[in-house]
């Protein structure tokens, strides 16, 4: 299912044969309703949970979390929480797909609505500054995932595939301030994206200690780094025909 003005379904997987349909309500439509119904229904159960997780993923992180704990933390029980998902990895996963997938639209309406370069960089920078102040939670949890990717096998793909939306989140927005400025991006995408990805990190590790001046930070090095990932412009600058070295005038 696709994205919606009202939330994220993501397909649901097979549920687990043998389980109490006693412990939820709506696992008992299963045998009622069509196909198509009763998994959107699940669907719509398994975002809940997610909505209902995130708050104690981004507040305890991967390690220190347990579907014990997710549901302790919750209007759900153990035993719901268990049958929608068979173990805290696919939780996990699922629970950042979903916060992801409305993520990764977040600075359309920078690409779309800006019509300078310099106009771009300042929605961009402020966006980057929002998100940041917002969903600092969100953002911990995901750097904390990622890592965990790197021992973790179960959690390296859906982390793999998260990462390459987010670079081509970042890239349609370099890509329309180069075409703003008229120049060509000089960076490769995955390099872009690691340059403004490791300044985003950084803000976030010191909004800690100093919001204000963590914010301010970032939406300087927005405006100082960006440029610097395009070529120079090969557009001549009409005030060098006036100029006696370019003239040849002595």
């Amino acid at each position: 299912m696709s994205e919606t003005d009202q939330g994220v379904a993501i397909p649901v997987r097979d549920v687990h044969p043998g389980l109490d349909p006693d412990l939820d309500p709506l696992l008992r439509l299963g045998g009622q309703l069509g196909g198509h119904r009763s998994a959107d229904k699940v669907d719509a159960r398994r975002n809940q949970l997610a909505e209902s997780a995130l708050k104690t993923l981004g507040e305890l992180g991967y390690a220190r979390t347990s579907l014990r704990e997710i549901a302790a933390n919750s209007e759900f029980s153990h035993g719901v929480v268990h049958y929608y998902f068979r173990d805290k990895a696919e939780l996990i996963v699922y629970c950042v797909r979903y916060y992801k997938a409305r993520c990764v639209t977040r600075y359309d309406a920078v690409v779309a609505d800006s019509t300078t370069s310099a106009g771009l960089l300042d929605a961009f920078a402020a966006k980057l500054a929002e998100t940041l102040r917002d969903e600092a939670p969100m953002h911990r949890l995901w750097y904390d995932l990622r890592i965990q990717s790197m021992f973790d096998e179960t959690l390296r793909e859906a982390v793999t595939m998260i990462d390459r939306t987010l670079e081509e989140m970042i890239w349609r927005v370099i890509t329309r301030y180069a075409e703003l400025e008229g120049r060509e991006v000089a960076a490769e995408s995955g390099t872009a994206y690691g340059v403004l990805d490791g300044v985003f990190q950084q803000a976030l590790l010191a909004l800690g200690t100093d919001e204000e001046a963590a914010l301010g930070r970032i939406s300087g090095q927005v405006h100082s780094l960006m440029p610097l990932l395009l070529a120079p412009s090969t557009i001549p600058d009409p005030a060098d025909a006036f100029h006696p070295a370019a003239s040849g005038a002595t």
